[in-house]
């Protein structure tokens, strides 16, 4: 379990380092499954492969070599996220504040348009179409920094 950071000490870390509950939880998922399912698979279609010998011309052998490679770039590159990110919780006493982890309202009022979205870190943008970066204008805007 994490220990909590408390709110004085958060603009003190680098921000990039900063994630939320849910996108820690999805991290640690993602490092799992690549660990406990996805590399195993790939590391016996290797060895199946190298077994049956003559390795310079053998297609199977290159392609899942070098998606293992890719493989264990990915789960180093999770674990020192793991390893290194400072999980921001959500607290009640927090609702109503703009800060990490916050769902935001956001309207054009030439358009009359709302929109909800959601203040993360880098990590956590990838395929979250109502997520933005903490490092963005408009998440900069809204947190008055």
């Amino acid at each position: 379990m994490r220990r909590k950071i408390p709110e004085s000490t958060l603009s003190k870390l680098n921000r990039s380092q900063m994630i939320t509950a849910e996108g820690f939880q999805k991290l640690r998922e993602e490092h799992d499954h690549l660990w406990k399912v996805v590399r195993p698979d790939v590391t016996a279609k290797v060895s199946w492969a190298a077994s049956l010998g003559d390795r310079s011309e053998n297609a199977d052998y290159h392609y899942n070599k070098k998606r293992l490679r890719e493989i264990d770039g990915r789960i180093r590159y999770l674990r020192k996220c793991i390893d290194n990110f400072k999980v921001i919780h959500y607290h009640p006493h927090q609702e109503g504040k703009v800060m990490f982890g916050a769902w935001v309202e956001v309207e054009n009022i030439d358009r009359g348009l709302k929109k909800r979205l959601r203040i993360v870190g880098y990590e956590e943008l990838i395929g979250n179409k109502d997520y933005i970066s903490m490092d963005s204008p408009l998440a900069q805007a809204l947190l008055n920094k």
